[in-house]
């Protein structure tokens, strides 16, 4: 059976083959922009990452295997794996090594844990929390030439406050500056300051995305606050924790700015005692002219924050399986 038209109603014309080829191109163009738009926005970063982060990566590997003069900087002389046998038979480096471990460790343990509370005590609803979390950003927003020379003044053994505080209850004065020890701990100190509030305001984060079901839940079942942040605020906080001891671990593996100017000496007081590996590296490069081991010292750095993070990454993944299995 063939379906007619009705007389009188016009049958609209089929277009020409070209004219219908023309209609379907705009689709296949949008469908291939579709296709190629998102490698075309995330193009610009990876350009810039490969410029200024692979690029200098690579060619930083490249270097630590020449003699390299910073005054002869295009006189490449082949050594191999020489820059780094030279640098594991260097006292210094295993005494910036040592200092890298020791500050990292006085620096960041008691910085994480005064930001933990920090963080707990801005969880509840205060008078002013607002200012008091604006304020916690003030010492990571401020220079650390200028935070580092006013601890210097603070540290100071003649006239320093904190000698000044310690004369009060009885202790004799500190050289804060020459002793190994005490230099270490005036370092790891700016550091505390200037990272606390930080790391306060990102566990304060974490905490205000925990549900806070769990914590009636656990108040309904007679828990203490001290019991609900041990069971509810640290297992919820356990991702943010972690992120925030990779991260300062690295930054702690990469100090140099307070150690340079805490004394205004790249060698890290008369013994080294506080020079780290940023120092040491700044060291050889800019003050012996000696590019190709500078080179070698920062992929060691590198690798070392390799080890570290994977270790840390490692033990998270661990310590999840183990309740993941309870």
């Amino acid at each position: 059976m063939t379906l007619t038209a009705p007389a009188g109603t016009a049958t609209p014309p089929t277009p020409p083959p070209d004219q219908a080829a023309r209609a379907a191109r705009p689709s296949a163009v949008r469908r291939a922009w579709a296709t190629v738009s998102p490698y075309a926005y995330i193009a610009p970063f990876f350009t810039l990452f490969a410029a200024f982060g692979l690029f200098p990566l690579l060619y930083t590997a490249f270097v630590s295997l020449y003699r390299v003069e910073l005054q002869t900087p295009g006189d490449m002389e082949w050594r191999g794996l020489g820059n780094y046998t030279a640098l594991f038979t260097d006292e210094f480096f295993w005494i910036s090594l040592r200092n890298t471990f020791t500050i990292g460790v006085l620096s960041t343990v008691p910085q994480l844990v005064m930001a933990l509370g920090l963080a707990h005590l801005l969880n509840y609803k205060l008078r002013g929390r607002t200012f008091f979390r604006t304020a916690m950003l003030l010492p990571y927003a401020t220079s650390v030439a200028a935070a580092t020379l006013v601890f210097a003044q603070l540290f100071g053994r003649d006239f320093g406050l904190i000698n000044y505080v310690l004369g009060l209850v009885g202790f004799g004065p500190v050289d804060w500056q020459t002793g190994t020890v005490a230099s270490q701990i005036a370092v790891s100190t700016i550091v505390i300051w200037r990272w606390t509030g930080y790391n306060a305001l990102i566990y304060l984060a974490g905490m205000q995305s925990i549900p806070s079901e769990l914590y009636e839940a656990a108040e309904m079942d007679g828990a203490s606050r001290w019991r609900q942040f041990l069971h509810v605020t640290l297992p919820g906080l356990r991702p943010t924790i972690v992120f925030t001891v990779v991260v300062s671990t690295i930054g702690a593996t990469q100090l140099f700015g307070e150690p340079l100017l805490y004394e205004g000496s790249v060698s890290g007081g008369i013994s080294h005692q506080y020079q780290t590996l940023g120092l040491y590296m700044y060291e050889q490069g800019w003050g012996f002219f000696h590019l190709g081991r500078a080179a070698a010292i920062a992929w060691v750095m590198f690798l070392l924050i390799v080890v570290l993070v994977g270790a840390n990454a490692l033990l998270a993944r661990r310590r999840s399986r183990k309740e993941a299995g309870r």
